[in-house]
């Protein structure tokens, strides 16, 4: 293969805290080895629409405590038509473009992957969103510090419920997965989680929420936005059609705050090596893959692998959060 002379970087999906540190890392180490990097405005749409702008050194000073992304991000209904994919690669040719870096989850790694084939060029996808569902990888950027962002959020909702005796019912993110939800509620001490991947017995629920109330003790329950019952609301409208008191439950929606905030250690470091890897392997030739992270290494993963995750792992946690639930 050539030489690459240039390649482009950009974010696609949703955000999540340490996407910054990951461009940080793929610009710096494309100028250490003495590539241009260019940073592509809005994802996919940037790409169709020619919003591209070269990334210096000074450029991705000073944001690898920054949440969000510089770049901006945002799904794309263009970019699965073939015609606007040929005018995003036009673009990309147009400024000598060789290669492209994707932060994202595994829809917008299909969609490069797609436009790897139609137009071969390199492409190299970095797995970034919180909900940590993406196969091939222990760890996808942003996951640890809305992990640690909802645990700050129910360690607060504890010290209300504590003292009013009450279940709150605590929804968090994690489209259709429980990933999140299973962590968070592992680390939190939660009582109960609920999540897609399992459909719970809301008999056994009901008596366990029963025994809480009499007791006039505290309790929390993770749900995820994806569950079956469809999320905290129709939970809580479940308990109260079984006739279950319902003055002295609440809910609380944590929504958007589990993606911002500054990224923690963990997302700092492990977005900065995931950002110099895929430079690297763009410098080895290597296409159409995803470097992610494994027993604490840097994997590469093929692309067409590196789909959503079907079950979550650490399920042996669901046995845990239940053994040491008092009631």
């Amino acid at each position: 293969m050539s030489k690459i002379q240039n390649i482009a970087v950009l974010t696609s999906g949703g955000d999540a805290p340490g996407m910054n540190a990951c461009i940080r890392a793929v610009a710096r180490a494309a100028i250490y080895h003495n590539i241009g990097v260019f940073g592509v405005v809005d994802g996919f749409n940037g790409l169709v629409e020619n919003r591209m702008k070269a990334l210096s050194y000074d450029e991705v000073s000073n944001i690898i405590q920054r949440g969000g992304t510089i770049l901006g991000t945002a799904r794309s209904e263009n970019f699965k038509l073939p015609e606007f994919r040929k005018r995003a690669y036009q673009n990309l040719k147009d400024r000598n473009i060789g290669a492209l870096v994707i932060i994202g989850g595994d829809g917008s790694f299909k969609g490069g992957q797609v436009f790897s084939h139609e137009h071969n060029i390199p492409v190299i996808g970095i797995p970034g969103t919180i909900d940590n569902d993406i196969n091939g990888t222990d760890y996808t950027i942003g996951f640890d510090t809305a992990l640690n962002t909802i645990i700050d959020a129910i360690d607060k909702i504890r010290d209300t419920a504590s003292s009013h005796h009450r279940l709150f019912l605590v929804e968090v993110m994690g489209n259709n997965s429980g990933i999140l939800a299973l962590n968070a509620a592992a680390a939190s001490g939660a009582e109960e989680v609920f999540m897609p991947e399992r459909k719970e017995d809301l008999d056994e629920f009901e008596e366990k929420v029963r025994r809480a109330l009499i007791a006039k003790k505290s309790s929390i329950v993770v749900v995820a936005e994806g569950d079956a019952l469809g999320g905290a609301k129709e939970l809580l409208t479940e308990l109260k059609s079984r006739g279950v008191e319902s003055d002295r439950m609440r809910i609380a929606i944590l929504g958007h705050m589990q993606r911002g905030g500054a990224p923690t250690f963990l997302d700092r470091l492990q977005s900065t090596r995931l950002g110099e890897a895929a430079v690297v392997a763009l410098l080895k030739g290597e296409q159409n893959i995803m470097v992610g992270i494994a027993n604490g290494n840097v994997v590469k993963v093929d692309l067409d692998d590196a789909q959503t995750k079907s079950i979550p792992k650490n399920m042996q946690y669901l046995k845990l959060i239940r053994k040491l639930s008092v009631y």
